[in-house]
């Protein structure tokens, strides 16, 4: 019985790689991708990349402009992020099928969360750049819409799976709608909440490189800046930059997660 089951596999496994290799040659061929060519040409994108992005003596002299960038693209991650998980959390309590008012309003929050997970961050900054023109509010909208999608459909699993047993213990008490929400059910999943929001902040500080790009704002704009008029060495001195701000936000962010979680 158990070698049948392990044949069974087996094949199951056979048949799940041949199409990937039948879909892979197929979508190859469409695109007219050639992997060898791909291939080959690997390293001397590496040895170019060393020679004309390794930081020199004349990226020093753009330090302070580079840290100033950087530390309000930052600070603009962080306020985006903090904004939208106020309304988020405000929205998913609505949306909960432990805490919806009712299915219309359930139905509702989730529909806007749906929208505004779905729509791409970059498309965000494209279409807030036709109405905001470059500047950093538009890289702030964009950064919010885009946490504000997800942290809203985050919050609404995590109320839908920590907050039932509170809230029937709570109702049961006769304690009110709003005593059961604020003293029962967001202290029970705060820690859950703000692991989620790290987790946001910590992604958003990546993604406004690129919004800045798009935005003209922040460190992206700065990488652009250089980039354009092929002053490579202090391209690769911000890129270094932003590389070594992300490991050490991903660091902190997970020891607060592991101390509270």
């Amino acid at each position: 019985m158990s070698k049948d089951i392990f044949a069974k596999r087996s094949r199951s496994m056979l048949m799940i790689l041949l199409l990937a290799i039948a879909l892979y040659a197929v979508s190859s061929l469409i695109v007219n991708f050639k992997a060898g060519t791909a291939l080959s040409s690997i390293p001397m994108a590496c040895v170019w990349l060393v020679k004309n992005f390794l930081p020199s003596a004349r990226a020093i002299k753009y330090l302070p402009y580079i840290f100033e960038k950087l530390v309000q693209t930052i600070l603009m991650s962080v306020a985006a992020t903090s904004t939208a998980a106020v309304f988020a959390l405000l929205v998913a309590v609505l949306g909960s099928r432990a805490t919806g008012i009712n299915k219309p309003m359930k139905a509702f929050a989730r529909i806007i969360a749906s929208f505004f997970r779905n729509l791409p961050l970059v498309a965000w900054a494209m279409i807030l750049l036709l109405s905001f023109k470059q500047n950093e509010f538009t890289g702030y909208l964009a950064i919010f819409f885009t946490s504000f999608g997800y942290l809203t459909r985050s919050f609404m699993e995590t109320i839908d799976e920590a907050a039932g047993g509170t809230i029937e213990a709570l109702t049961a008490t006769g304690a009110s709608y709003f005593q059961i929400i604020f003293q029962g059910v967001i202290p029970m999943v705060s820690s859950q909440l703000i692991s989620w929001l790290l987790y946001m902040i910590e992604n958003n500080v990546r993604d406004a490189t690129l919004v800045g790009l798009l935005t003209g704002a922040g460190i992206g704009f700065l990488f652009d800046l250089f980039y354009k008029r092929f002053m490579y060495d202090v391209a690769g001195t911000v890129t270094l930059f932003i590389v070594a701000v992300v490991i050490c936000l991903e660091l902190l962010s997970n020891k607060i997660r592991r101390m509270i979680l």
